[in-house]
């Protein structure tokens, strides 16, 4: 069985997300979520909601419904973040009458779950 789930359009970079996606990638759900809780960092929380979605939607199932204790067992087999559309663009004064653009990223997390 497999479970996928995504978060769209969070507003924070890829690059903080992946940090955090890379240390809970082939664990567990169960110990991915402990972990999780736990993190320090800021992209934990939507990460956490992922992989708690990707888990839960095995767990209400409409066709083939997975035991709570079953799911938590299941293997996180993939998880990335991607860069998501960058926000409007505003600028910044620079040294010698320069202007640089503020970057407002945003990424879109996926989790895949299975019983490898």
């Amino acid at each position: 069985m497999q479970s996928k789930s995504q978060a769209k359009w969070i507003r924070m970079s890829p690059r903080k997300v992946r940090r955090v996606v890379d240390q809970i990638r082939g664990k567990k759900c169960g110990e991915a979520l402990e972990l999780l809780e736990f993190m320090p960092y800021k992209a934990a929380r939507p990460v956490w909601k992922v992989v708690n979605a990707a888990m839960y939607n095995l767990i209400h199932h409409e066709k083939h419904p997975v035991a709570e204790k079953i799911a938590k067992n299941m293997v996180i087999v993939d998880a990335y973040a991607d860069q998501g559309p960058t926000l409007p663009r505003r600028f910044r004064a620079r040294a010698r009458g320069r202007a640089m653009p503020i970057l407002k990223r945003t990424s879109h997390i996926t989790v895949v779950i299975s019983d490898v």
